[in-house]
Order: C-alpha cells, then sequence, then structure tokens
C-alpha cells in the first residue's frame, strides 16, 4: 500500500508542478506577444494558446489545490458536529463530489474522442486540433476523480481524510 501511496501522492504533485509551467506558459506567450506587438510583428494565435494553457492549468492544480487544502470547504457545519456526524457529513460530500468528478470525466472523455473522430480544430487563427487541450483537460479531471476516490476511501477505511489544514489559509473566526 505504501507504493501505491507514494505514486498517488506523486501523480498530485506532479499535476500541482505542470499546473504551475502551464501558468509560466501563459506569462511567456503574454510577453512574447507584446513583444511582437511592438517590434509590429505577428504571433498567430498566441490569445487562444493561452487559453488552453489557462484551462490545462485550471483542470490540472484541482487535486493538488485539493490535498493541501486550498478548495472552499464550509467548515462552519462540521465544526459544529460531533466527531461521528462529522464523519458521515464528510463522507457523504466526498461521495458526491467523487461521483460527479467522476461523471465529469466520463463525459469530458467523450467530449475529446468525438472532437478526435471528427476532427475538430480550433476557430481561432491557430487551427489547432481541439482534442490536445481537451485532453489536457480530462487528464486533470481524471486525476481529480482520482483524489477525491482516495480521499472517500481514506476517509472510509482510516477515520480521516488526507486534506492538509493549513492554518495559515484559516480564517481568524474558526
Amino acid at each position: 500500500m505504501q507504493a501505491v501511496r507514494r505514486t498517488l501522492d506523486f501523480l498530485y504533485l506532479a499535476s500541482g508542478v505542470a499546473a504551475a509551467l502551464c501558468l509560466i506558459a501563459i506569462l511567456l506567450l503574454i510577453v512574447i506577444q507584446m513583444l511582437a506587438r511592438w517590434t509590429g510583428e505577428v504571433f498567430p494565435g498566441a490569445p487562444d494558446y493561452a487559453g488552453y494553457a489557462m484551462a490545462a492549468a485550471s483542470f490540472l492544480a484541482f487535486a493538488n489545490a485539493l490535498n493541501n487544502g486550498a478548495h472552499i470547504r464550509v467548515s462552519l457545519l462540521l465544526n459544529a458536529l460531533g466527531e461521528a456526524p462529522r464523519r458521515w457529513v464528510n463522507i457523504w460530500c466526498f461521495g458526491v463530489g467523487a461521483a460527479v468528478a467522476w461523471y465529469f470525466v466520463f463525459y469530458a472523455y467523450r467530449f475529446v474522442y468525438f472532437s478526435w473522430k471528427f476532427k475538430d480544430i480550433s476557430q481561432g487563427q491557430d487551427r489547432t486540433e481541439l482534442w490536445i487541450p481537451q485532453s489536457i483537460m480530462l487528464f486533470g479531471a481524471v486525476v481529480l476523480a482520482i483524489a477525491l476516490t482516495d480521499h472517500l476511501l481514506t476517509l472510509i477505511f482510516k477515520g480521516e481524510h488526507r486534506m492538509i489544514r493549513n492554518s495559515v489559509d484559516q480564517s481568524h473566526g474558526e
């Protein structure tokens, strides 16, 4: 089980690093586009590529953000509950979250498949085959679904989720 845990933790971290690299790519695309405009050149498709990188960064960061407790959780109710009811509410929340994430993965996969099958291309100047950026979104969604399922199973079998509670990010009212 330790090998599975290390693999999953590496997957979540690698996904977060890939999201950070996408943000750096957005910065570079914007800077290159600015330089192109200042020199009178044209960089066709730069806004489209930046948009693809933004979508990729968002989806790739979801699982890492979940593990680091950066997702918004309304803990007012959870803090008011006792230990046993809190566990059941957490199981319900992670169960619903995992089910919705896997539902999204199913339809995102179909979306990517049909874009690939029909050779759908973007309407912008870049003329990119849309299945390529959509695949990155799908990968991020799969990693999020795995992370939610991981937390759900850990909560069911060990009694506690694996999210890190960062006291710096918590409000002062708790």
